[in-house]
């Protein structure tokens, strides 16, 4: 079976892991420091604050943006639930937007319309609005932003699938149009600390609140204590959790580093031939704007379900050897969503493109092989 997405991992790599765990420190070492520095100097950001895993890096931006009991929180209907669940942690409510069909990312238009149906109907605004960067395209952050300065909320983003991308040049996490970025390691993303995610801001304040958070609220920060009773001496000063990245973890991140630009390149090279053999009688390929360079941590097909029902032709390529997956149902046909009296039809686009959405393998491992058996197998359903 060809998955849709693996990991890649070197000599380097495992050495790297091995140096740490014959080391005298498994966790809150010198690596880790390292490893956010890396990430930040290649984003062309100020601060990076690395975590156990993505979900755990967008709680802590939550709180550290202030999100809590009241406050409005709202992301985009197809994404990963942590994209929400973040918001719930701290007890928020939470609201979806519809997606652009074309993209999948959440629509600035659809955002514009509900932000000025609520204004007009005297309902509630954001206090936060989360962007999700699907399959590793860039949102349309400039018009987003527009809308944060007028209508008055905050902006992460989710990019958990879209390190190594850029948007109008610069490269995504550079925080140029939001408050916080969010990247993911897990191990299908573009590079893997096994598990794990980070938050980078260019706000000092955000980052030394989003450090507390992650490291149970505990602090030895002179500035920070209510008073100092000698050199062993810490405070708790908020509620915290126990968020940190090992340093096993953190030098396998940092090794692959060294390689993301590379693992981009390959996953642009396969996209491009997916792009150029791939028939397109009964698909619909993946849109890119002027404005993006995609990491490409999925390409998505999208069927058209008038010649193709898409849970058979899924069993197909799944009985031919094609790790194929769906990314993603809308978040708010989850049962807990529905429980909490969402419904269908709030979205109508995402609906639309969850019914014809299937992921294909892709990953920077994959022979030329693999990738003209992929072509082949998908190919051969338009005959």
């Amino acid at each position: 079976m060809i998955p849709y997405g693996k990991q890649d991992i070197n000599q380097q790599d495992i050495d790297a892991v091995i140096d740490v765990l014959k080391s005298d420190f498994l966790t809150q070492g010198s690596v880790l420091p390292r490893f956010e520095k890396s990430v930040l100097e290649y984003c062309g950001v100020d601060y990076g604050i690395a975590t156990n895993s993505a979900t755990s890096a967008l709680h802590v931006a939550c709180l550290a943006l202030g999100v809590g009991e009241g406050s409005l929180v709202w992301t985009s209907a197809i994404s990963f639930v942590a994209s929400s669940n973040c918001a719930l942690y701290c007890g928020a409510n939470v609201d979806f937007v519809d997606i652009d069909p074309d993209t999948v990312n959440i629509s600035s238009q659809s955002l514009e319309h509900k932000l000025q149906f609520n204004i007009d109907n005297k309902l509630a605004l954001p206090d936060l609005v989360i962007v999700v960067h699907m399959a590793g395209q860039s949102c349309d952050m400039e018009g987003i932003n527009q809308l944060a300065t007028i209508y008055g909320f905050s902006v992460i983003e989710d990019a958990s699938h879209a390190i190594g991308g850029k948007y109008k040049g610069l490269p995504v996490g550079s925080c140029l149009y939001s408050d916080i970025c969010i990247f993911s390691f897990h191990p299908v993303k573009i590079i893997t600390t096994g598990e794990g995610g980070i938050a980078l801001t260019n706000s000092e304040g955000l980052a030394e609140k989003m450090n507390l958070y992650r490291s149970h609220g505990v602090t030895r920060e002179e500035s920070l204590l209510n008073t100092n009773e000698g050199p062993w001496y810490y405070e708790q000063v908020v509620l915290g959790f126990n968020y940190r990245m090992t340093e096993m973890q953190a030098a396998l991140g940092l090794s692959q580093m060294n390689r993301l630009d590379e693992f981009v390149s390959i996953r642009t090279e396969i996209a491009a031939k997916y792009n150029a053999q791939l028939c397109t009688d009964n698909f619909e390929k993946p849109t890119v704007t002027e404005d993006a360079f995609p990491s490409w941590h999925l390409y998505i097909l999208q069927l058209n379900t008038h010649s193709l029902d898409r849970k058979n032709t899924f069993e197909r390529l799944r009985g031919n050897g094609l790790g194929v997956n769906v990314h993603y149902r809308p978040i708010y046909l989850n049962p807990y969503y529905q429980k909490l009296g969402f419904q269908k039809g709030l979205c109508p686009e995402a609906e639309n493109y969850y019914e014809k959405c299937i992921s294909i393998p892709l990953f920077h491992g994959m022979s030329e092989t693999d990738q003209d058996e992929v072509v082949s197998v998908i190919n051969e359903l338009s005959k």
